[in-house]
């Protein structure tokens, strides 16, 4: 499943642009990463935050034209459209849904796909190729995303077909699982701060840049190490994937202990994502739904948490 070579279309994300002289400033002072970093070969993940520093979304941020195009999970675009739009009228930017105006493709093992349409990606993640209007994105796991103008969304549609499969959306999401790259959801919005998805650890977290709405808390999780809920990747029986926002339950604790972020089937049961109570991780016992719900296991994520590296972005 998601370690074969195949192509899915990523209807399930929208497209936020903010565009015009201001943007850089005025997204500076709204996001968690840091604009400074971003280029024409480069992207980066990132987040909002409430001032209590819970995400009201995240999304991959790229630079374009005279502006910025942020993917997030399209039922979170609305809101949050609406709500920057109350503070770029203090700047000279303009924002809107550009999902419209651009289709966006997943490949797992697709290298070979992407050098044949001219688009040689490096291996380091977050890094960008461009050839003509195509754009190319390498995401953590060696899997990438490639975006193209809607005009050309049927021609080059058809042109992955003829070099991979086509997959569902399930196979890429199982990807995202296995790069331990968590994502805020409608259900999950303003319930997480980015540590607890490990943002900060996959580069969304800039702790140098300055204010931004949310800071001090989410500098105060990092610096403080006071932080008791994080990311964990475990396992289930069966064949349904739970909804985010699941709640897990252990015998650690006699109320829930974490919910799900994001689930799929995988070849054999279910993979998920967690935001979970360390000390319920430690013990082990972890349930999902209900104390007496189906058991799942604990599974290794794919990176470290290094809090010494990540405060030096």
């Amino acid at each position: 499943m998601a370690d074969l070579a195949f192509f899915t279309p990523l209807d399930h994300e929208a497209l936020l642009a903010v565009r015009g002289p201001d943007a850089a400033k005025f997204l500076q002072g709204q996001l968690t990463c840091n604009l400074n970093y971003l280029g024409a070969n480069t992207s980066s993940l990132g987040a909002r935050c409430t001032p209590k520093g819970r995400m009201t979304s995240s999304f991959r941020i790229v630079q374009d034209g005279d502006g910025y195009l942020l993917a997030m999970a399209a039922e979170l675009l609305d809101a949050q459209l609406s709500d920057l739009k109350k503070y770029a009228v203090f700047s000279k930017s303009a924002l809107a849904d550009e999902s419209a105006a651009w289709a966006r493709f997943g490949l797992a093992g697709g290298d070979a796909t992407l050098l044949a349409l001219g688009l040689e990606l490096p291996t380091q993640a977050d890094a960008m190729a461009r050839a003509d209007d195509l754009i190319a994105i390498r995401l953590p796991g060696g899997r990438a995303e490639l975006w193209a103008p809607r005009a050309q969304a049927d021609d080059l549609r058809a042109q992955l077909a003829t070099r991979l499969p086509e997959a569902p959306l399930n196979d890429w999401l199982l990807g995202q699982v296995r790069a331990g790259i968590g994502q805020v959801f409608g259900a999950t919005r303003e319930l997480f701060i980015p540590q607890m998805i490990n943002l900060q650890a996959l580069g969304g977290v800039s702790f140098k840049k300055g204010c931004y709405t949310g800071q001090e808390i989410v500098a105060r999780m990092q610096y403080l190490g006071k932080l008791k809920r994080r990311l964990q990747r475990l396992a289930l029986a069966g064949d349904e994937p739970p909804a985010a926002s699941t709640e897990l339950f252990s015998p650690v604790h006699g109320s829930s202990v974490g919910e799900v972020v994001l689930a799929a089937r995988a070849e054999s049961g279910v993979e998920l994502l967690a935001v979970l109570q360390e000390d319920a991780a430690a013990d082990g016992r972890i349930r999902l739904g209900s104390a007496e719900g189906p058991a799942l296991s604990l599974l290794d994520l794919p990176y470290n948490l290094d809090a010494d590296r990540e405060i030096q972005r």
